[in-house]
């Protein structure tokens, strides 16, 4: 059996501190291969506020377009801080999505056609593991090629 070399690694961030143990391994794995490397992270939708709303006027909850806007800037920022990091890489992409995380990572590994993912995960289990689901046990499930899974303790 010969050993694969991975030339199209997508790495999945986000801005928490958790993730930097995912990114500190990446940064190993890049340093090794000279790989092209695309960093993803994704923002979910913003969530419709009820702040000044009253529904026994019939008033409904509104999504306030300003805030998505700040959180794409932010997101663009730090993926753009973070790619610079990875002088190693061949090529390095960012893609910042608006979305489902586990659907979003899917989609940009599909559409670049990544053969190695890596991902962290909180290492959550019982009640909290139902509650919160598990980003990494879904793009397990659902990926078309292998996948690091880089756990974070961060609880």
């Amino acid at each position: 059996m010969s050993a694969t070399k991975f030339n199209r690694i997508l790495l999945a961030v986000d801005e928490s501190p958790c993730s930097e143990r995912a990114i500190n391994y990446a940064k190993g794995i890049v340093a090794d291969l000279k790989p092209a490397l695309a960093l993803v992270t994704v923002v979910p939708p913003t969530s419709p506020t009820s702040y000044g709303v009253d529904p026994l006027l019939g008033q409904q909850p509104i999504i306030v377009p300003e805030v998505s806007e700040i959180q794409q800037q932010a997101a663009d920022k730090f993926l753009n801080e973070l790619a610079v990091e990875f002088q190693a890489a061949s090529e390095t992409f960012t893609f910042n999505r608006i979305g489902d995380v586990r659907d979003e990572i899917l989609q940009v590994a599909k559409e670049w056609t990544a053969d190695l993912i890596i991902v962290g995960t909180n290492g959550r289990t019982g009640f909290d593991h139902f509650l919160s689901g598990s980003v990494s046990e879904a793009i397990i499930r659902k990926a078309t090629v292998p996948v690091l899974v880089i756990p974070l303790n961060c609880d």
